[in-house]
């Protein structure tokens, strides 16, 4: 009975429908492999692409994903077209994102120190032009919700340091909560 089916299924497909092809071809040249590109032409390749006057949100996004995925810290050049762009789409989050990404790429803290360093010393105008703050003049890089746990009795110095920062709005709470706290210890 199942053999009955699958002819009659064969007649059906055989006479009216065409044949689909379920590979493609891939006509790529070289060239269009992004990893091997020389930097110069893969900084352009970028630069380009964020400078278009008609990029959307979308699109700056799509880009800036695509360039984190390489293996490598952007230029300072293609980070200020990235500014630009999501500048352009007024997408002021995405900028900072863009920057702690960088400052991640950039690896361990002495390598931050000097390569991140670098780059905000280089873009710092276009920032200033902008008026894009970095994440570090936000008070990204340090704890926003640090609760200490005394368990750990970590040094009297460390929760003095790392608590509280001047940017909180809880100061006076905060304070309170940090001499309760050290009193502990």
């Amino acid at each position: 009975m199942a053999s009955l089916a699958v002819r009659a299924a064969r007649s059906i497909v055989s006479k009216g429908a065409r044949q689909l092809s379920t590979t493609s071809q891939l006509n790529h040249a070289k060239d269009d492999i992004m990893e091997k590109w020389a930097p110069e032409k893969f900084d352009k390749h970028f630069i380009d692409y964020l400078s278009r006057p008609e990029i959307d949100g979308w699109e700056v996004r799509k880009a800036l994903t695509e360039l984190h995925d390489f293996d490598v810290i952007p230029d300072p050049k293609v980070v200020e077209a990235a500014l630009r762009a999501c500048r352009r789409v007024n997408d002021y989050s995405l900028t900072i994102r863009f920057l702690e990404a960088i400052k991640i790429k950039c690896g361990g803290q002495k390598n931050r120190d000097v390569v991140y360093g670098y780059i905000i010393q280089q873009v710092k105008p276009v920032l200033d032009e902008l008026g894009i703050n970095t994440p570090e003049e936000l008070g990204m890089d340090k704890p926003e919700f640090f609760i200490p746990q005394p368990e750990y009795w970590w040094e009297k110095k460390w929760y003095a340091i790392h608590f509280c920062t001047p940017t909180t709005t809880w100061t006076r709470r905060c304070s309170s909560t940090k001499r309760s706290l050290l009193s502990l210890l």
